[in-house]
């Protein structure tokens, strides 16, 4: 069966981690949500292209070769003659709970859509647009809405449009403006893939079946709602069905997790399973992740 190519739209940024400010020394690589996704699609053999823009240094130059050494597509990424990569850094506690700290305001992945680098129309040319509340934050009101437009034409059109709230409250000028465009993006969505925080965040007393119902009947055929070590929740076909899976035994850095969980299930999903099948390949993927630091773990890390 021939799968059907993956564009995975959003930000690369320069990931800090296992940082020591007593030693200096720190562990530095390449991550982003949709790329983190990006990446464990490519692994898992889905054929895979990743669209952003990024700078005309070094940083951008190595970033670059890394996501073509993962066999990721970057025939669409475009280079800002100006603009760097964003950066983050990642502390976690004892539990392997992490925070961010964010230095991204003017990274060049916030020119995407505006004349350098892919446009909307080259959209058309995947069979799945996968995308994320993140994505959706660090582009302008205009451009946001243009992505929002051509993806439900794609939906509409046959195509699979997956889109994950990936919700920072920090990237919108207030809750509002969050809520108002991911409704508009559940709208074009084909397949639904959000976190219960990010949606009890947006809509404080809700529980992960209203969740579901509210994000349903705005369009998704499939809601698959992430909840921690609950376990996802699956709306489908009319019915929500709570998945009961094995706990993680060994938490290091939870970054990464979802990312991870999204590209297992919708690798297997493209691949026939079901979605109770797919949302237990997710989970293993997520598990073997959070069992180390960073994002995106070693490939010899990657659950058989």
């Amino acid at each position: 069966m021939r799968l059907p190519t993956i564009a995975c739209i959003g930000e690369s940024m320069i990931e800090i981690s296992q940082l020591d400010l007593e030693t200096g020394q720190a562990h530095v690589g390449f991550a982003g949500d949709t790329l983190n996704t990006a990446t464990y699609l490519a692994r898992l053999g889905s054929p895979t292209s990743f669209i952003t823009n990024l700078g005309q240094d070094a940083f951008s130059g190595r970033m670059l070769h890394s996501f073509q050494t993962e066999g990721i597509d970057t025939r669409l990424i475009g280079r800002h003659p100006s603009r760097l990569p964003g950066l983050y850094a990642i502390e976690t506690d004892r539990t392997g709970e992490r925070s961010f700290r964010y230095w991204r305001d003017s990274s060049a992945a916030r020119t995407l859509f505006q004349g350098i680098g892919a446009s909307l129309a080259d959209l058309a040319q995947f069979g799945v647009i996968y995308l994320s509340g993140i994505t959706l934050a660090i582009l302008p009101p205009d451009i946001r809405a243009a992505l929002i437009q051509t993806a439900r034409q794609l939906r509409d059109a046959g195509k699979t449009v997956v889109f994950d709230t990936n919700y920072r409250p920090r990237l919108w000028s207030d809750a509002d403006s969050a809520r108002a465009a991911f409704t508009a993006m559940w709208q074009a969505t084909s397949l639904a893939l959000p976190s219960f925080d990010d949606e009890a965040a947006l809509y404080p007393g809700a529980t992960p079946e209203q969740v579901i119902d509210r994000i349903a009947a705005l369009g998704p055929a499939e809601v698959v709602l992430k909840n921690g070590a609950s376990g996802p929740m699956i709306g489908h076909l009319g019915t929500v069905t709570q998945t009961t899976l094995p706990r993680s035994g060994l938490v290091v850095d939870t970054s990464g997790a979802g990312d991870s969980f999204n590209a297992g299930y919708l690798a297997a999903r493209l691949g026939g399973a079901t979605p109770a099948q797919a949302a237990a390949a997710g989970h293993r993927l997520a598990t073997s992740v959070i069992a180390h630091h960073g994002a995106v773990i070693p490939r010899n890390a990657m659950p058989a």
